[in-house]
């Protein structure tokens, strides 16, 4: 097979004293949609003394190979996995196991042969690494820009230094967790008790934050017309959030929000016209940033269309509707998250049914033909008319949305994506339970059965299975790895029957004596508030009264304010 056409922007090492591959747990076609892993890519590849090549999920029965030069994984001295989703943790164990190499780092251990230190990063890992951590040598958490900068800074000095040698040197950098240093005590109950640092080690590791991202904003570097977004160039515009929704880890994850000069982003925008007339901007939520309607005016003055992320519907002006509609934008996304306006105040959204049609209507009127609403069920305190409100809402929207396109000559339609509430770490939902899949099935199939009846509107469900498994993967701990590797190990068609079994025979909440852990006691139980945490020794920047407080006021449907960065010091992270 062919190797897919590619461009790289910019003039990668050619030779280095330490090799890394850069592996991501998925396709080559998603990997390259990632800013992310592009961003590693490119720092890796550039630091003196390095040479990187990546590596991705090798067919069945293939060896883990680097998509340079097709050299075994295994004679890397350094395989670092960028890690953006829970759910593909059972990946690496497979890309592991296809590459020969133990997965568990005690195994390694007492190997006779050297492995490569395995290194991990990315916004799984720094909400939570305990699940991976029996088998990585080294987490690096927080935001790589400057981090990774530091960690291989004196690599030039590393010839013919050993493998421990190489982790020392890396676990200087700050924000680097080595999970040896802990061994985690978990008590009768069959809780974590104690995180069990060993003398010497930190008790706590700083989640490393880039304060300033005119210069580290990520953009396409490595241009493929087969990647998934095809040939879209992508911008970063902002990092993080000011709305601070109660479920979302990005908002809490990446405070205080920043947000990338106008010019800037319109400099990276122009640079990619070379490669692309269409171009993304990427961000938690676009509509906030301050220059975005001339940002997007610009753009399309250039002849390029330009799709930015998700909008909130109360910031979205007269001026960037019609921005979006001149540079060619036919379909925007919106998320109300919660069908009624209760809800939305319990989830913190800040935004009235009223602001959600006027921005609809504004879309519409300059040209918009496709609305895409995300919403989400199984939230806290969510009840039967809050699901019914999602229908009421949707179907205002679709009716609006067809009225403005009959005036134009088009067929207005809504495509609707219904994800199952995750608990995640970090966030004032932190301690709350995911529903059991048996009943977001049931809540699933009556608001497809309810939407489908509505002409031009579409419905995408996320599957409360793989709901459970994320929910599992994010606020597990290190127990959680004897699940991910039994799942590595079998077809994913059985990993649903597996936890199932595993459920039945685990320990319950007040039996722990076989050793056995149920999974249920992760996903679908609540947390206490006074409970030691599988994250809690890692520093965000957010205090934890703050999340309790603002868990306390959801319960209330009381609403706070967005961030104010320039004055606001409540919740730990100014």
């Amino acid at each position: 097979m062919s190797t897919p056409k590619e461009k790289l922007l910019f003039k990668p090492n050619s030779s280095g004293v330490v090799s890394v591959c850069l592996a991501y747990p998925g396709t080559r076609e998603v990997a390259l949609a990632n800013l992310g892993f592009q961003a590693v890519f490119r720092i890796l590849a550039t630091t003196p003394g390095v040479i990187c090549e990546r590596a991705y999920q090798p067919d069945p029965g293939q060896a883990l190979l680097s998509y340079e030069s097709k050299r075994a994984a295994g004679d890397f001295d350094i395989l670092a996995f960028s890690l953006s989703f829970e759910s593909d943790y059972p990946l690496v164990v497979a890309m592991l196991d296809s590459a020969g190499i133990p997965a568990r780092r005690q195994a390694r251990d007492q190997s006779d042969r050297g492995w490569p230190l395995l290194l991990a990063g990315g916004p799984a890992c720094f909400l939570n690494p305990e699940p991976m951590a029996p088998f990585m040598d080294l987490f690096l958490l927080g935001e790589a820009e400057e981090m990774l900068a530091e960690a291989f800074e004196s690599a030039n000095s590393w010839r013919g230094v050993g493998g421990a040698a190489v982790l020392d040197a890396l676990c200087r950098v700050e924000g680097a967790y080595r999970p040896s240093d802990c061994e985690p005590v978990y008590g009768d109950d069959n809780r974590l008790s104690d995180r069990g640092t060993r003398e010497g080690a930190a008790g706590k590791v700083l989640r490393r934050y880039v304060k300033n991202l005119d210069d580290a904003g990520a953009r396409t570097v490595v241009v493929a017309p087969d990647a998934v977004f095809g040939d879209k160039f992508l911008v970063e515009a902002s990092r993080g959030c000011e709305w601070g929704c109660r479920f979302c880890a990005a908002g809490f994850m990446y405070r205080p929000v920043r947000h990338r000069d106008s010019g800037k982003v319109l400099a990276d925008a122009k640079a990619g016209l070379e490669h692309s007339r269409d171009i993304g901007l990427v961000g938690a939520e676009m509509a906030s940033h301050p220059g975005i309607t001339r940002t997007c005016s610009d753009i399309a003055d250039l002849g390029a269309r330009v799709s930015p992320s998700s909008l909130k519907a109360d910031v979205i002006t007269p001026g960037l509707a019609a921005a979006l509609a001149r540079a060619g934008t036919r379909s925007v996304t919106v998320a109300p998250e919660a069908g009624s306006e209760r809800m939305r105040r319990v989830i913190n959204k800040n935004l009235s049914e009223d602001e959600i049609l006027r921005a609809a209507d504004m879309l519409a009127a300059d040209g918009v033909e496709s609305l895409k609403l995300y919403f989400m069920v199984g939230l806290p305190g969510e009840e039967e008319e809050d699901r019914q409100a999602i229908v009421e809402l949707v179907t205002t929207i679709r009716d609006r949305l067809l009225s403005a396109g009959r005036k134009h000559g088009r067929v207005g339609s809504v495509k609707v994506s219904i994800n199952p509430f995750v608990p995640k770490p970090w966030t004032p939902f932190q301690w709350d339970a995911m529903m059991p899949v048996a009943e977001l099935k049931d809540v699933l199939r009556r608001l497809r059965r309810s939407l489908g009846r509505l002409d031009n509107v579409q419905v995408d469900a996320d599957s409360p299975r793989e709901a459970y498994l994320q929910t599992l993967l994010s606020r597990g701990d290190r127990r959680v790895a004897d699940i991910i590797e039994t799942l590595a190990r079998a077809d994913k068609d059985q990993w649903w029957g597996i936890l199932r079994e595993m459920a039945r025979g685990g320990a319950s909440e007040s039996d722990s004596a076989n050793g056995t852990i149920n999974p249920d006691d992760y996903v679908t139980r609540e947390y206490g508030g006074d409970e030691l945490l599988p994250w809690d020794f890692i520093d965000q920047g957010i205090d934890r009264d703050y999340l309790w407080l603002e868990r306390r006021r959801s319960q209330a449907a009381i609403e706070t304010e967005p961030c104010d960065v320039t004055s606001c010091v409540t919740c730990g992270a100014c």
